[in-house]
């Protein structure tokens, strides 16, 4: 796991009076990947990634950022280095109004208020919301609240951004301008991790993917290789991406890497065979 940006050694936890919510778990986060965790609800996504930040510390095993292992003396600078957002912004904004949410992060750091200012325009235009910034919150859409909490984790200016099932709740829209703006962020260096449910979105979006099944990571590696693993429903539970359904269905005899991952690059695919 040498070289990693982050990585979970090990690690074992138990909620207090509750049932073992992760088993031994380990994986590696490579910096400046796309990077998602799959898994059926109830199998440990969310337990996992407030272990990545330090918001949980587990009962038994490591967390290492950098190659260093994170103790309870260094969470803040875990924290402000690995930002998370929840899948719900209403448990994430408190401020009256967008800039004065977005400031709160970098104010509680102590910057400086022109660093504080700099970093909220930043924010603000990475997320394409500057023009809410003196909104009230709670006027703002779901859409618009998934964006202002993210653009809260930025304004910190973190190494990786950490997000729990960053599209529920969006529509198809929603979901593509949140897309292009996580891939704006990785292009500038930032490091996305995500938990989804959503299989085919893993498939056409993420570089690398972790497949958790019952508080373990059960598969992991490069996207187009661990869902091509004709063992998918045997290990970890899940179906096959439906673009690879329909590759094999199709006879295409393309390496895994070169299969098409999105509809875009399936049509292209097509419309070369036929050009009529």
């Amino acid at each position: 796991m040498s070289g990693a940006l982050l990585e979970v050694d090990a690690i074992h936890y138990r909620y207090q009076g509750g049932a073992q919510a992760l088993h031994g778990l380990s994986l590696s986060i490579l910096a400046g990947r796309r990077v998602a965790i799959l898994g059926p609800n109830g199998c440990g996504k969310t337990t996992l990634l407030l272990h990545l930040n330090g918001t949980l510390r587990p009962t038994s095993g490591r967390v290492l950022f950098k190659g260093q292992v994170q103790h309870p003396r260094e969470l803040a600078r875990l924290k402000q280095h690995v930002g998370i957002v929840l899948q719900d912004p209403d448990d994430q904004l408190f401020a009256a109004s967008v800039y004065q949410d977005v400031s709160f992060g970098p104010m509680n750091l102590g910057w400086s208020s022109d660093a504080v200012t700099r970093a909220v325009e930043h924010a603000l235009i990475a997320m394409d919301i500057q023009d809410l910034s003196h909104c009230g919150t709670h006027l703002l859409s779901f859409g618009q609240k998934k964006r202002v909490a993210i653009a809260g984790v930025l304004a910190m200016q973190p190494t990786m951004l950490v997000l729990d099932e960053p599209t529920a709740g969006l529509d198809s829209s929603g979901t593509q301008c949140l897309l292009q703006a996580l891939a704006g962020l990785q292009s500038a260096g930032t490091t996305i991790v995500i938990a989804t449910h959503d299989i085919d979105l893993a498939y056409a979006w993420a570089d690398d993917v972790a497949l958790m099944r019952s508080g373990r990571v059960v598969l992991a590696g490069p996207c187009s290789h661990v869902l091509a693993d004709p063992r998918l429903d045997e290990i970890a539970g899940v179906r096959p991406p439906i673009l690879r359904q329909i590759s094999a269905a199709m006879a295409m005899h393309q390496a895994p890497e070169d299969l098409p991952r999105t509809v875009d690059a399936l049509l292209g695919i097509l419309q070369a065979k036929d050009p009529a």
